[in-house]
């Protein structure tokens, strides 16, 4: 017998938010598309002033600031994008719905920010070899001012659901060029006030050491939501636990956790019980109860349960 204990409540069930599951979700993700444009509106300006900046000055850190820029517009275009279709219903071919779109989209944004990185450090190294001319005071205008969109972008995106990994995704890229406006600036400050020809080059390195680890943990994130791995938060052993402690289950087999997006975790999993255990619906049934020790202990508001009996397990081909 395969129930889905999430999808009926017994009576008196909370099915209260949890990390999968929450009231006004709708609305969230309406208010994260708007934050979203206003975050790409914001951007894109910041990056016409960077484009103008790096073509009168020859700054590294300036291009590397305007590649961040110009991978933060893609970006946040592609989030806004995924936030949409996120949202379409499940129908009979993708019977998840499109709620990966946004995964996969942070994890192309991871990937087209190390290839960034990666050119900047490239580029830093060849400069620190042969430093260049870089003027400072078009350098510290362009980087206040870049700073200043940065910070608007920033502030805009902070207020976002901070559950949804696409929106860390965006919010990563423009953390990243926040960095790069700050280091920006204290290159041209070192220019200004001691003319040292490697303060430029400087400043695009500690860009690069500083978005790199960041970068890195979100692509590892995306990686693990891919390969259906566990919900971050949520121990297997410990689930198995919960579903052993239900009164009439004998043994947990098949069990498996994983999640659509970082926000909807989901279970499954066999449950062998003994003869005299009612198997059916209701208050005094394992699946009932199983399933409110789903909700309430771990978040699971999604979980697929096979009742069996003890004798019914030898004719299985069990998933390993």
């Amino acid at each position: 017998m395969v129930l889905d204990a999430g999808a009926r409540p017994g009576p008196g069930r909370d099915h209260g938010p949890g990390p999968g599951h929450g009231h006004g979700h709708g609305h969230s993700a309406d208010t994260d598309r708007r934050r979203l444009a206003i975050a790409l509106a914001v951007t894109l300006g910041t990056a016409v002033v960077g484009a103008v900046g790096a073509v009168l000055t020859g700054s590294l850190a300036l291009l590397a600031d305007l590649g961040h820029l110009l991978t933060d517009a893609a970006a946040l275009a592609a989030a806004f994008v995924a936030s949409v279709l996120a949202q379409r219903p499940a129908d009979a071919r993708r019977t998840f719905g499109l709620g990966r779109v946004e995964v996969l989209v942070a994890g192309v944004n991871a990937i087209t920010l190390v290839a960034v990185v990666v050119w900047v450090a490239v580029e830093g190294v060849g400069r620190l070899i042969e430093p260049a001319e870089v003027p400072g005071l078009p350098l510290l205008v362009v980087g206040l001012l870049g700073l200043v969109g940065n910070l608007v972008s920033l502030a805009v995106l902070a207020g976002g659901d901070r559950r949804n990994m696409n929106m860390r995704g965006a919010m990563l890229h423009v953390l990243g060029d926040a960095l790069g406006s700050v280091g920006v600036l204290a290159a041209a400050l070192v220019l200004l006030f001691t003319g040292w020809p490697y303060a430029d080059t400087v400043a695009s390195l500690f860009i690069v050491a500083l978005i790199l680890p960041r970068t890195v943990a979100l692509l590892r994130e995306v990686g693990h939501v891919l390969l259906e791995g566990a919900p971050r938060g949520i121990d297997t052993a410990d689930v198995r636990d919960a579903l052993l402690a239900v009164p009439g289950v004998l043994d947990v087999h098949d069990l498996h956790l994983w999640s659509i997006n970082d926000r909807r975790p989901t279970v499954s999993a066999h449950l062998v019980v003994d003869e005299a255990t009612h198997v059916g619906c209701g208050e005094a049934s394992v699946l009932d109860a199983a399933g409110a020790a789903l909700r309430e202990r771990f978040g699971l508001a999604h979980s697929t349960l096979q009742i069996e009996q003890d004798d019914h397990t030898d004719h299985e081909d069990h998933c390993r």
